[in-house]
């Protein structure tokens, strides 16, 4: 029965929730509403996004130590795979200051009590399942052109990549594979936590609303996926400090997005 709770949520049948039909100025109008959440109380939001930035550092440390070079790309791009779930306290104090509730730094962590927070993990074990197979497939690919023995410095590693016609290869390849992956996670996921937080529906039906909702919104979905995807390459610049000011905005406009792609329950 846990099993089945999970998957279909507090109802015995397969939630099906309506999907709304957006354009781009809502997209951009979701993005200046996660701005004025942010603005709400920033340093509380900073504070909670700090680990990200830190995370990414320690990554690029500890790959770098490890004669791991060609995994420092993979690593970080993978961030956009996982970025979902981490943004999850931040779409409970959108949903808190939403509903004129306190939005108080502390009440992110009470994701825990969420009913649906079964699902929540389950949705959460497959976006981490894929961002694996992502690790995995980028170093396959490195290895099948480049070979299995890595480059023990930066220069060597560039040299390697920049100018070879196998690191051609890797950059074209590369780009390609992972440009799949980020359009399997944005359309699984676009939506998929902030459903679950505001409906306990179970994690079959929030993902598969997530894809009815990308469907029947390609371009302002697609835009959504660009916008993240370039907000998070600047985060990283400098040392990836600017990450802890990008996923709090990213984070609450999701919601935003959310509310502008589901229709609100009927009484």
């Amino acid at each position: 029965m846990a099993a089945f709770h999970v998957m279909t949520g507090a109802s015995e049948s397969l939630a099906r929730p309506v999907v709304n039909r957006i354009g781009v100025a809502d997209v951009f109008d979701a993005l200046k509403r996660g701005l004025d959440d942010f603005k709400e109380k920033p340093s509380h939001y900073v504070f909670l996004c700090l680990m990200y930035p830190i995370a990414g550092i320690f990554l690029t440390l500890w790959t770098s130590g490890a004669n791991l070079l060609p995994m420092v790309f993979p690593l970080m791009s993978g961030f956009v795979l996982i970025g979902p779930i981490a943004a999850i306290g931040l779409y409970e104090i959108s949903r808190r200051r939403e509903e004129g509730l306190d939005t108080s730094w502390t009440h992110a962590l009470e994701v825990r009590h969420s009913p649906a927070l079964p699902s929540i993990v389950a949705v959460g074990l497959m976006l981490f399942a894929l961002f694996v197979v992502w690790l995995v497939t980028a170093q396959t690919l490195y290895t099948n052109l480049l070979g299995e023995v890595f480059p023990r410095t930066m220069t060597d590693f560039t040299r390697q990549v920049f100018g070879t016609a196998q690191g051609l290869q890797l950059i074209i390849w590369g780009n390609l594979i992972g440009f799949v992956f980020a359009l399997v996670v944005l359309a699984i996921s676009v939506i998929t936590f902030p459903l679950l937080l505001d409906r306990d529906v179970g994690a079959v039906a929030a993902v598969v609303t997530s894809i009815r909702a990308t469907v029947a919104n390609p371009v302002p979905v697609l835009l959504w996926g660009l916008i993240v995807a370039a907000l998070l390459v600047i985060g990283t610049i400098p040392v990836f400090a600017g990450l802890a000011l990008v996923i709090p905005i990213l984070g609450h406009a999701t919601w935003h997005l959310y509310r502008k792609l589901v229709a609100r329950e009927t009484a």
